[in-house]
């Protein structure tokens, strides 16, 4: 591992937690930053730093949606929300008309690897459904129309 990375969790990230293992998430977010994805290497590697066992950290690089674990994803990881007030308002439908726009299926990634849809369970913003999350940006209410001129500005 980079120890430039080690050197960051252990003296800007560790010292913000009461306990080590605290610092869990925020040190495999910083990992993610770096390299786009997790590996199982990375998981174990945090591990260790923290004190924690590799089955602790994997099970939190799993369990979060926003960790993407053992798959590089696209310049542009474009995230759907398919919970109940995402799909009462459109949201599925949305999903689908992404797909069309972007010729691949949900979980995959576009050929020139600018593209990753998936679609996920809560985006937290039921009041604007349907929504949908691209990299660290929130696109809310949207419409055919407005996914169009979002994705047209990414290309």
């Amino acid at each position: 591992m980079d120890e430039r990375i080690k050197k960051e969790i252990e003296e800007k990230i560790v010292p913000k937690y009461r306990t080590r293992r605290s610092a869990c998430m925020a040190s495999l977010q910083l990992i993610q930053a770096q390299k786009g994805y997790l590996t199982r290497e990375d998981m174990e590697y945090v591990a260790g730093l923290l004190g924690m066992e590799p089955v602790e950290v994997e099970a939190v690089g799993r369990f979060y949606t926003m960790y993407n674990v053992e798959r590089p994803v696209g310049r542009y990881h474009i995230q759907v929300c398919e919970n109940l007030s995402c799909s009462l308002m459109g949201g599925e439908h949305i999903l689908k008309h992404i797909e069309r726009l972007l010729g691949i299926k949900t979980g995959q990634t576009t050929s020139d690897r600018r593209f990753t849809l998936s679609a996920v369970q809560c985006l937290g913003s039921c009041g604007t459904a349907p929504v949908m999350q691209i990299n660290d940006d929130y696109y809310e209410n949207l419409t055919e129309k407005k996914v169009e001129e979002i994705l047209e500005r990414l290309k």
